[in-house]
């Protein structure tokens, strides 16, 4: 039996993947980046930092810093995900087959804390999680592990105790890296993509979630 369950937020939590998308192309588009949907969607689960100084060194602009573009992006997300308040189907369900078992509960994101902290203010959840990661200030985001080291060890929990739940292939490096059991719940379009097979399971959605998975 697993001690600890790991969520990440984005796009497993909340379906915030679609604001992400949509804040990139309003904000790096008129700065010249040619920047696609395609572009934004190949880049999930990674830090915006690392994405925008990305657009940055391939297209250079003048007009305001890498930070401060940043900074645009995320104000812009969490601006909708607060209006729109997209909580992906079955999320209470899995945060309650997790209690009924008596696990610890942490999330580990690769979103800057004020995002984690207005999500789970937006859910209601602010107390259900014993650890909140971000990779926010990391030398390195998802796919290295260390955000997910990070959530362990503020849990006291070994990583192979722990099973991390993911929605981005970027993420279910970032899990396998640390060492931990791996349940991943990708977007419908991805469900078929060859690559999550390297999870220990793969869910259609939360609701599919059991207590003999941990």
């Amino acid at each position: 039996m697993s001690e600890a369950v790991v969520f990440d937020m984005d796009g497993l939590m909340i379906d915030s993947q679609p604001y992400w998308q949509a804040a990139q192309l309003e904000i790096l588009q008129p700065l010249g980046v040619p920047i696609t949907l395609q572009d934004t969607i190949d880049t999930t689960g990674m830090r915006i930092d690392q994405i925008v100084d990305k657009c940055y060194a391939e297209t250079p602009w003048n007009s305001a810093s890498c930070s401060e573009v940043c900074d645009r992006i995320l104000q812009r997300v969490t601006e909708l995900v607060c209006e729109h308040k997209p909580v992906m189907p079955g999320l209470a369900h899995a945060i309650r087959v997790c209690q009924q078992q008596g696990v610890k509960l942490g999330l580990a994101s690769s979103s800057p804390m004020s995002l984690i902290d207005a999500t789970l203010e937006m859910l209601q959840m602010k107390d259900v999680f014993l650890v909140k990661t971000s990779a926010e200030h990391l030398r390195y985001g998802k796919p290295h592990p260390e955000v997910y080291l990070n959530a362990c060890d503020a849990l006291n929990v070994q990583p192979y105790h722990c099973v991390a739940i993911e929605d981005s292939f970027v993420g279910l490096l970032a899990a396998k890296a640390a060492l931990m059991k791996t349940i991943v719940v990708p977007e419908r379009s991805a469900a078929d993509d060859k690559q999550f097979v390297i999870a220990d399971h793969q869910l259609a959605s939360l609701e599919e979630l059991t207590p003999e998975l941990f």
